[in-house]
This record gives structure tokens, sequence and C-alpha cells, in this order.
């Protein structure tokens, strides 16, 4: 008589709770990448594999099940997806983060730009929940330059832009904000936290959009990308600064983040401006 294995079941899915833990071969994890860019449009590949392979695996953990069986949790139910996908996409950010930089934005950069530019074109890139372009709009109202001003950001996760698109943040995401800033373009909520006021959602447009393999709008006077191609290979990472050169309007700027120099930015046709800024060559 065959012993009857119990279940678990989560969510629409059952299965054994008596599973056996075990590595995966590569050759299922590279079929799950391939599945996932087919099925849902998001290239891995590019991405180093062992961080890819590492949060996946925590997830199959987390589930109890294997790399086919994971797959089909993930075409079957959106919120396996949407935690997938967050996960993937690193979105830990806040408030004018490594503030040093942004004001040199604000007493620099962007009155530099506007000398220059009739209509200033702003791009956030990888965008995450909105700090980010957000950051940019608040500096842009204090320079009274909103009316000449577009800010595009984009990303990949469509759950972090519908968060950034809503404006509403927890108090920890402002550890770097001036008070007088919070007090003046924020609106604080009864729970607590706080929504961006329409004056500088206004001038904000989010937009899905992948760096790997859409195309990219052209003449940017600045675009900021900031902690998200520490996660691409090299290969990827250099077709990616080299897209943003050819975004950017000669003279226009590219800021990135703190761990993310860029050590061949003569042969793409920046210059240092300041750390961690390069600017297009005229």
């Amino acid at each position: 008589m065959q012993e009857e294995r119990s279940e678990k079941k989560i969510g629409p899915f059952n299965f054994q709770s008596n599973f056996e833990w075990k590595e995966f071969p590569q050759e299922e994890f590279e079929w799950f990448v391939k599945e996932v860019e087919k099925r849902f449009g998001l290239n891995l590949s590019s991405y180093k594999p062992q961080r890819v392979k590492r949060r996946t695996e925590l997830l199959l953990r987390k589930y109890n099940v294997d790399y086919r069986e994971y797959m089909n949790m993930l075409i079957k139910d959106k919120k396996y997806l949407d935690e997938f996908m967050d996960k993937m996409t690193i979105n830990v950010t806040e408030f004018f983060r490594n503030p040093e930089k942004w004001w040199e934005l604000r007493d620099e950069i962007i009155p530099l730009i506007s000398e220059n530019s009739l209509r200033m074109k702003f791009w956030s890139a990888g965008c995450s929940s909105g700090e980010e372009p957000y950051s940019l709009a608040i500096l842009v109202h204090e320079l009274n330059l909103s009316y000449k001003t577009r800010i595009l950001a984009t990303d990949i996760d469509i759950g972090v832009l519908k968060r950034a698109q809503e404006g509403v943040y927890e108090e920890r995401a402002f550890v770097s904000t001036p008070k007088e800033y919070l007090e003046k373009y924020f609106e604080k909520l009864p729970d607590g936290r706080y929504r961006i006021k329409d004056s500088v959602k206004k001038i904000v447009e989010f937009k899905r959009h992948d760096l790997l393999k859409d195309p990219f709008e052209k003449n940017f006077d600045l675009i900021v990308c900031r902690n998200v191609v520490i996660y691409f290979e090299p290969e990827a990472k250099n077709e990616l600064y080299r897209k943003f050169a050819e975004s950017l309007k000669p003279g226009g700027f590219l800021f990135v983040g703190n761990t993310e120099r860029i050590f061949n930015y003569k042969e793409l046709g920046f210059e240092i401006y300041k750390p961690f800024i390069y600017r297009k060559v005229e």
C-alpha cells in the first residue's frame, strides 16, 4: 500500500511538505532565465548571474519548489510575480540620498543647465518608488524653474511605479531631507506617512522602461541613474553608459551612484565634472 504524503497549500498551489531540498542543476537555472524573458520581458542574462541565482533560490526555498514549479506560480498568480520582480530589481532608496551630491546639483549644475536651455529635460532612470525624481523636482521648485522643466522617471517594475505615482512615503524615507523641504513639499497624513504635493508631482512623468532593451529618448540635459548598474555584467554596464551618452545633449550631465565610477569615461565622450557626475564633451 502506497504511503500517503501530507501536503501544504500555498495560495492556489499544493506542494509536498516533505520536499527534500537539493542543489539545482545549472541548466534548470538557465532554462528559468530564458523563460522569464520570454514570458515576462525581463532580460536577466545581463544581470550578475550569481546575484540572480541566489535571490531566486531564496524564493524557491521559501516555497519549497523547484524552478519549473516556481515558474508555474509566476504564470498563474500575479502576487508571486510581483514579489519576484521586486527581488530582482532592487528598490531601496530615499530622498536626497548622499545629500552633498544633490546640493551640487541644486547650487551649480541645474542653474548651469538653465542658463543654456530654454526647456530643461531630465531623466531619472531606474527611479524605483519615486524618491529620486521627486528629489529632482523639489530642487527645480527651489530654483523657481519648474515652468521650464520636464522630468521623465522610468523603471522596469510596474509595482514600484504605481507606488511612485501615489507619492506616499514612510518617515524613514526622509533621513537626508532638510526639514524645510519636508514641510514645504509634503503633506503629513493621519497615519504618520507623508504625501508629496501635486505641485511637485505635475512635472514628473512616470513610465515603464527596460534599460537593457527599450529605446532611449534623446536630448536630455541631465540623466540620474544611481545604484542600478552595479547589478549588471560589465558588457551590459558599458552598453548602458554608451546609450546614456548618446541620449544626452552636448554638455549634458550624467549623475551616478557613489559606487559606480565610470573608468572608461573618456572613450564614451565624458569628462569628470565632479566626483560621480560626468559631463558629455561638447
